[in-house]
């Protein structure tokens, strides 16, 4: 792809350095973290302190003062060598963070904004449900409106930082009597961090002087075939005090305000995949050379060098689609449509561009030697979360076809 095209000098600078930060911090540790589950403690503290948690936020708001394209390379980038580190980006930033920045109060955003955007603190965000999720509108945890405070109660699954984190935006039904996505708010809660001791040993901090959520926990740790350095988990409300003021935007327009913090996020989950296929690509390129049999490198067998070819044919679409998606959003114009494709594409590609890269390295794609076997664990939940394939080509649909979808 021609640079110039979607970024300036400073966009190449930013993709030169994480680029260099994730060769040099990632690389060395991602078997490994995988291998174990470990949380990536100590890198998330040096993400935050190279501005990574906050790109996209003002600099009055304690982010890096960069922009969307800045954010969007940066995942690419990331998740190139490791999706759990970009993925880690992704959720804090786009799910945890930008619900606050976009729909919060003045205060809202002073109190909690500065702690997620220099990276002080971890967010995560709480749509899905055991019961609800493709079909999101089906939310059944309940927000009781008790006078000066909401009483919550039910749970959210599959969240991002549920046992790392410590500002969440989650939904709620406030209106039990409403159909589908009507009478579901947001709020803000707070919990505990699992582990102090271990963020004041990495230099991670804590959000010692917010209000906490009373009632507020994590569940087990989902034990994932992939993104298995990322932490994931159930978030659980057992009357959970939530004060008034941690009210998200207008009390009913939860669920209006999620799906468009999901519209954004699905440009996050496009960079991701496009990282993963484009690291699956370049390491069976490179492997392709050096390998040989019958006497030849394995590059020179048509059945070896159409797969590449087609690899980074396909990957250079999808470029231009999550690049295009981003640019629309940069630029304040429509990109759901867009969205939805890069999300689409690009994680089908990461799963095809896998699999192919697994095929090329023969037996020893199979093994945890290579990082191939990773990438291809890691691109399957790219099909399925923030939407799922299913759910990108509904919105596809609606959008080219308007009324006429819904008969």
């Amino acid at each position: 792809m021609d640079d110039s095209l979607y970024f300036s000098e400073h966009h190449l600078q930013v993709r030169d350095m994480v680029r260099e930060f994730a060769e040099t911090e990632i690389a060395p540790v991602a078997r490994e973290l995988d291998r174990t589950q470990e949380f990536l403690w100590e890198n998330v503290a040096k993400m935050g302190e190279l501005g990574l948690l906050g790109v996209p936020w003002d600099e009055d708001l304690g982010g890096a003062g960069m922009d969307q394209l800045c954010y969007y390379i940066t995942i690419h980038e990331l998740a190139k060598v490791d999706a759990s580190h970009g993925l880690t980006v992704s959720a804090h930033t786009n799910l945890g963070t930008s619900p606050i920045v976009e729909f919060g109060t003045d205060e809202q955003r002073k109190a909690y904004v500065p702690l997620l955007a220099s990276g002080q603190v971890l967010g995560g965000f709480g749509l899905t449900e055991p019961g609800a999720g493709s079909d999101a509108g089906g939310t059944v945890t309940t927000a009781e409106d008790k006078g000066d405070h909401y009483l919550l109660n039910g749970s959210k699954n599959f969240i991002t930082h549920a046992g790392v984190g410590e500002i969440f935006s989650v939904t709620a039904k406030t209106d039990p009597s409403a159909k589908g996505g009507r009478g579901i708010t947001s709020f803000i809660i707070t919990k505990d961090t699992v582990d102090l001791e271990r963020c004041a040993e990495v230099g991670v901090g804590h959000a010692a002087d917010l209000p906490k959520t009373p009632g507020v926990r994590a569940g087990k740790k989902e034990d994932k075939m992939g993104w298995r350095s990322s932490d994931t988990r159930e978030l659980i409300f057992e009357d959970a005090v939530v004060p008034k003021e941690n009210v998200l935007g207008p009390v009913g327009d939860g669920f209006k305000n999620f799906l468009q913090t999901l519209d954004a996020g699905r440009i996050g989950i496009a960079a991701l995949s496009l990282g993963i296929a484009e690291g699956a690509y370049l390491k069976a390129l490179e492997y392709a050379g050096v390998r040989k049999q019958f006497g030849r490198f394995i590059g020179s067998f048509q059945g070896i060098s159409f797969q590449l070819a087609d690899m980074a044919m396909e990957i250079e679409a999808g470029t231009h689609l999550l690049y295009q998606a981003a640019w629309l959003k940069q630029n304040g114009k429509p990109f759901k449509k867009e969205a939805a494709m890069a999300k689409l594409y690009c994680s089908e590609l990461a799963m095809r561009t896998t699999t192919k890269a697994v095929q090329i390295f023969g037996g020893y794609g199979y093994t945890t030697e290579y990082p191939v076997e990773r990438m291809m664990r890691d691109a399957k939940v790219c099909e399925i979360g923030e939407g799922t394939s299913e759910i990108q080509r509904l919105v596809i649909a609606r959008e080219i076809l308007g009324p006429a979808i819904d008969g």
